[in-house]
């Protein structure tokens, strides 16, 4: 069951009373989904400054969710929340809890490098290592010691870029600079780079905005083709982008949760009037 907060909104802005029951039904996947991700009434503070107010969501798995809604609206901090990104920054806090399949985020004895291992990232800017193109990729395998030996680094390697569909570009010069390479090639570089640990979720913020068409709809498809192995969240102000590539989207406001289904529904029948003007650009 997905269920939305209900509390006014910051500003005198009052959003409509939210309640909405959208279970994930056999008779739209063919089968019951399992939750990969949970938040439990999860609030999160810069300081004095509340930026997320009571989020109540669940992500399924092997599904991607789109989160969305206008700049400054909690979506990126609610991503990062995931992994515990936001852990970096001085005097931040939080209320309420997030399970990533039922192991609590935040609990006491979390180890948070083997978090992000289990949660893998990538950002909107490509940020590939001053490194070849090989050793960007075995990174992470080398750090967590998922290799006995150079031959099963070799495949890691080669699976990766594989799953990233980056392989048939790059084969041939696996030793050369990653910053020699495109701005799409680069970003699923750290695609593949995130992969290479074998994640459980792969967050992603914003991936495609700094790409042109073509190298977005590269990266629209691999997404497409990832959420068979990987549960996806992904954060985009594109709103074609998120009915192109997504199972579910959830409409943020100003640190709430306004709404969250399927989203075909959500794109041609949304609940709430503040989601249908989001959709349509009459805000945002």
């Amino acid at each position: 069951m997905i269920m939305t907060d209900a509390r006014p909104m910051t500003r005198g802005v009052e959003p409509p009373t939210v309640r909405q029951d959208t279970r994930f039904s056999a008779a739209t996947h063919g089968a019951p989904l399992t939750t990969a991700v949970e938040a439990k009434d999860f609030s999160f503070f810069y300081g004095q400054v509340q930026a997320l107010h009571g989020i109540t969501l669940t992500v399924p798995q092997h599904r991607v969710t789109a989160l969305i809604g206008p700049s400054g609206c909690g979506k990126s901090t609610f991503l990062r929340s995931i992994n515990r990104m936001n852990d970096l920054i001085p005097g931040i806090r939080h209320t309420g809890d997030i399970e990533v399949l039922g192991d609590s985020v935040y609990r006491r004895e979390q180890d948070v490098v083997q978090l992000r291992k289990r949660i893998g990232m990538v950002f909107q800017k490509s940020n590939p290592f001053p490194k070849s193109i090989y050793d960007n990729v075995a990174y992470g395998a080398r750090v967590n010691g998922l290799a006995r030996n150079r031959g099963e680094l070799d495949e890691i390697v080669e699976r990766s870029l594989q799953q990233a569909a980056l392989w048939d570009e790059v084969r041939d010069r696996l030793g050369k600079s990653a910053l020699g390479l495109s701005g799409g090639q680069q970003q699923r570089l750290c695609i593949a780079r995130a992969l290479a640990v074998s994640p459980e979720v792969l967050l992603m913020d914003e991936p495609a905005s700094a790409l042109d068409p073509i190298a977005t709809q590269k990266i629209e498809e691999l997404i497409y083709q990832l959420k068979e192995q990987y549960t996806i969240v992904i954060v985009t102000h594109n709103m074609q982008q998120a009915a192109r590539v997504s199972d579910f989207t959830a409409f943020f406001f100003m640190g709430r949760l306004v709404e969250v289904g399927r989203t075909q529904t959500m794109f041609t029948t949304p609940t709430h009037e503040q989601t249908e003007a989001y959709i349509t650009g009459r805000f945002g």
